[in-house]
């Protein structure tokens, strides 16, 4: 991988690292079950910032690639692992949410439940909860008011 230590430049760095580590993914150098890099090895490797890094690994994230494991780290998984087969509680409320939203149970513009009514419902911590209404807003899928409370995203919101 010595080729690869080449730094990262241009426009969009976070998107050609999470392409790198796609494509790593991709023919097997990581395998399923692997846990990446640390986000201080990849910004040594790559030449980059922290937060570009961390940038790149949420995309990886929101395809399915991988996930966050805490005190473990990110691990490969499958893109094409259903969301009930999902490893952690917040991607399983996430995932139930998510067919809420493209069901059009939830239409755009409509209130998500509460952290506490989606504590209560999945027996889950409020940091759980949080990590999955987080990653569904990176999915852009939802969107938060402050003050308000979260929102599924669509023309009314």
């Amino acid at each position: 991988m010595a080729e690869e230590r080449a730094s990262l430049t241009g426009g969009r760095v976070y998107t050609q690292l999470a392409d790198r580590l796609r494509e790593r993914i991709t023919s097997g150098v990581y395998a399923v079950g692997d846990v990446l890099p640390s986000e201080a090895a990849l910004c040594q490797e790559f030449r980059i910032a922290r937060n570009t890094a961390r940038r790149g690994l949420a995309i990886l994230e929101d395809e399915g690639l991988i996930v966050t494991a805490p005190s473990k780290g990110r691990i490969v998984t499958t893109a094409s692992a259903p969301s009930s087969d999902a490893p952690y509680n917040y991607q399983r409320i996430a995932g139930e949410l998510r067919e809420r939203i493209r069901s059009g149970e939830l239409a755009g513009g409509a209130v998500l439940p509460s952290e506490l009514m989606l504590r209560q419902r999945f027996a889950a911590s409020r940091n759980t909860v949080r990590q999955a209404l987080a990653l569904l807003e990176r999915e852009g899928l939802v969107v938060a008011e402050q003050g308000r409370g979260r929102f599924v995203k669509g023309e009314t919101s």
